[in-house]
């Protein structure tokens, strides 16, 4: 099969615009391990073995590999363990960020354990999809045997950021008698409403994007100096049986089963441990630590800085904290039983966002940290305003929620709306990883394509500590129809810095287990809900609401152009208002960032990640480019050298719906003196007005002799999406 081939911006007069950023970690979201800047330590309290391999054998016969970092002392003495569980490769990938802080936790006196899932780094058997039931039911397993090891007190902890933070809530809402507390970063409760794949029931760029980097882990073999000569059978196997993880995704667009599996919203209650959830606001997942901090019933806290898609000791935009002496203190707490007070602490600390110029990446964020003793917290109170004519934000007296049946003064007067198919090439990623230029630009450059509500200048500062919420009064010229609602400060320069956004497929206004098609000309009452954000918009700046009818490539468009129209009066933004507290300034401050000793990495090629919007004025073809050029790199410690290179491209022409498509290609070489491999895969996702289509190919090498090719030409039903 011969794959169609990118064509991103035709053949006429061309223009391409360079996103500023500096370079960074990858933009597929997976951290390679470079550490910025902090204070490593290397003198701890207690010594530490490090035992680079071990195998954990599962009841199946399959063996999963362990890396170790274990007090000198706990032979005689046994501790408590801190286990990771994770598909990123402990012996190269990941190997960085493990030593930094699984080494630290050892000379804290615990026991640091991070284990690649089954069929992932050097672990025995396939990885079929992330979040199986199987892969919890080896943690039950792994658990199990770490309480058994003689250098374990039987008490186990389970800490990780997105998969590791994912499946620490899974394992926990297992109840295994091992698991004493957990750390999760950057993770989810609900795979469909708040992950990688849907948002607001809109199919998510980033959902390609995840699946290519997948694909592009799932193809690589372990390491035959930890396998032996069963190395290459194992890698046929994971090469053969993998399978392709987008078409999985696609053939469950509406919240099923599927995603409700892994879902611990489905049962809070089953959750019995305690819980230090911890995200940021330029991750993705910022939203589940407000959920859980609602509606879990044991002890719990919250953590949310300015950070990506980070461990906050490596926390991008800053300021990064200490997050390995509160991961202490949290352990301490619960596998210890100290009594040092975590317990007694606010339930959420946050980062309250001052006001900042608009550009793709920050190094700091200026603010200052603000703390709630509950969440919900009730000393926030709802600020509402009306979408009047005249592009208004009116204030509306109070904390009442307005009358949308009774509009007073203000004119109910119907607006329109149909925005360019472009609209979101500014948007980022939806999840930043701190990649260079991930992040929102200006929106003026957005807006142009929206409408647009804002307040007069602010005689005094608001602050918000919440989700904001747009109640739109809205119809539809089609049956299938999205919208993007954007909440930005306006600044006295005219400048527009994004601060929340929040996306909504209309038909599944009233749910996303069963959708239903508009009535083209009937009018609805939706609510978008905005992602969860803490901001202070200075006194003389405007608050903006932007609505616009495609956030492309952000989000997958509607299958076919969309007409909205919007009746002011009845429409409406809510802000949840925190007024400032003395008692905030009183906060303890927290610790500088620090961690044990990185594992040596050298550089031998740079990296280059940037981000480009191309435009071919003769095709009238718009290409948002994304560059994520690792380099190479050799690890001394295991004699491995990476050479890891991918590249997305998401296109479309002029208004052409049809047109839409989304590619990601890697190249990944791994060598060690004679031994060099190679995978190459490629991803294209295209759509009509009725079906998305797949095409994908992985082709993997040994020296320069191809060893394995496959091909992929799937379509996919759109189910109201």
């Amino acid at each position: 099969m011969n794959l169609p081939h990118r064509s991103p911006a035709g053949g006429g007069t061309r223009g391409t615009e360079r996103q500023p950023g500096a370079e960074g970690p990858p933009a597929s979201g997976v951290s390679h391990g470079d550490v910025p800047s902090i204070e490593t330590v290397s003198s701890f309290p207690h010594e530490v073995r490090v035992i680079e391999h071990t195998w954990i054998p599962m009841s199946d016969g399959v063996r999963l590999a362990a890396k170790m970092w274990i007090p000198t002392e706990a032979d005689t003495t046994p501790v408590p363990a801190i286990l990771e569980y994770i598909p990123y490769r402990k012996r190269d990938v990941e190997a960085v960020q493990d030593a930094l802080a699984h080494h630290y936790f050892a000379g804290h006196g615990y026991a640091g354990i991070r284990v690649d899932l089954r069929g992932a780094g050097d672990s025995e058997g396939v990885l079929e999809d992330e979040y199986l039931p199987a892969e919890q039911e080896d943690a039950l397993e792994v658990l199990q045997w770490i309480a058994q090891q003689p250098w374990c007190n039987g008490s186990v902890g389970m800490m990780g950021i997105a998969w590791g933070g994912f499946n620490a809530l899974q394992v926990a809402a297992r109840r295994p008698p091992e698991l004493g507390a957990i750390i999760t970063v950057c993770s989810t409760d609900d795979r469909y409403a708040d992950d990688i794949h849907h948002m607001g029931g809109c199919l998510l760029g980033d959902n390609l994007s995840w699946a290519s980097t997948m694909f592009a882990f799932n193809s690589l073999p372990p390491d035959p100096e930890i396998v032996g000569d069963s190395w290459r059978e194992l890698w046929h196997r994971r090469l053969n049986g993998s399978g392709l993880w987008l078409e999985k995704w696609l053939r469950h667009q509406r919240r099923d089963e599927y995603w409700k599996q892994g879902s611990v919203c489905e049962d809070y209650g089953a959750i019995q441990v305690p819980v230090f959830a911890v995200s940021g606001w330029a991750d993705g997942y910022s939203n589940s630590v407000f959920r859980l901090l609602r509606n879990l019933e044991g002890s719990r806290k919250g953590l949310v800085g300015p950070w990506s898609h980070k461990y906050p000791h490596l926390g991008m935009p800053g300021p990064a904290i200490g997050f390995l002496q509160e991961a202490i203190r949290w352990w301490d707490r619960w596998l210890r039983e100290e009594d040092n007070g975590v317990d007694r602490e606010p339930m959420l600390r946050v980062w309250m966002q001052d006001s900042v110029p608009p550009t793709t990446r920050y190094e700091h964020r200026p603010g200052r940290w603000v703390a709630e003793e509950a969440w919900p917290a009730p000393g926030l109170r709802d600020r509402w305003y009306q979408l009047t004519p005249g592009s208004h934000l009116a204030p509306v007296e109070g904390h009442e929620r307005p009358d949308g049946s009774d509009t007073g003064e203000v004119e109910a007067l119907d607006i329109s709306i149909q925005s360019p198919l472009t609209t979101g090439l500014f948007a980022g990623k939806w999840c930043s990883y701190a990649a260079g230029p991930d992040l929102a630009h200006d929106q003026r450059q957005e807006d142009g394509g929206a409408l647009v509500f804002q307040t007069r200048p602010l005689e005094e500062d608001v602050e918000i500590l919440g989700a904001p919420e747009v109640e739109l009064d809205v119809r539809s010229d089609r049956p299938v129809a999205m919208i993007s609602a954007r909440l930005s400060d306006v600044r006295p320069d005219g400048k527009v810095t994004r601060v929340t956004y929040g996306l909504l497929n209309l038909t599944h206004r009233d749910g996303s287990e069963d959708p239903r098609a508009l009535e083209p000309g009937r009018r609805y009452e939706v609510t978008v809900r905005l992602n969860e954000v803490a901001q202070r918009f200075p006194r003389g700046h405007r608050i903006r609401i932007a609505l616009s009818t495609s956030y492309w490539p952000l989000a997958w468009p509607p299958p076919q152009p969309v007409t909205l129209n919007i009746r002011t009066g009845s429409s409406r933004l809510r802000l949840p208002q925190r007024p400032p507290r003395v008692e905030d300034a009183e906060l303890p401050d927290l610790p500088r960032p620090q961690g044990a000793e990185p594992v040596r990495k050298d550089m031998l090629e740079p990296p280059e990640h940037n981000w480009f919007v191309h435009r071919d004025l003769a095709e009238d073809a718009s290409t948002l480019e994304v560059v994520n050029d690792v380099g190479t790199y050799r690890l001394p410690h295991a004699n491995l050298t990476h050479r890891i290179r991918s590249v997305e491209w998401y296109s479309s022409v002029a208004d052409d719906f049809e047109s839409v498509r989304g590619e990601a290609e890697w190249t990944w070489t791994i060598a060690r003196g004679e031994w060099i491999v190679r995978t190459e895969t490629r991803t294209v996702l295209t759509s009509t007005s009725t079906h998305f289509t797949i095409w994908a190919s992985l082709d993997a090498f040994e020296g320069e002799k191809r060893v394995h090719s496959r091909n992929w030409d799937v379509k996919v039903p759109r189910d109201h999406v």
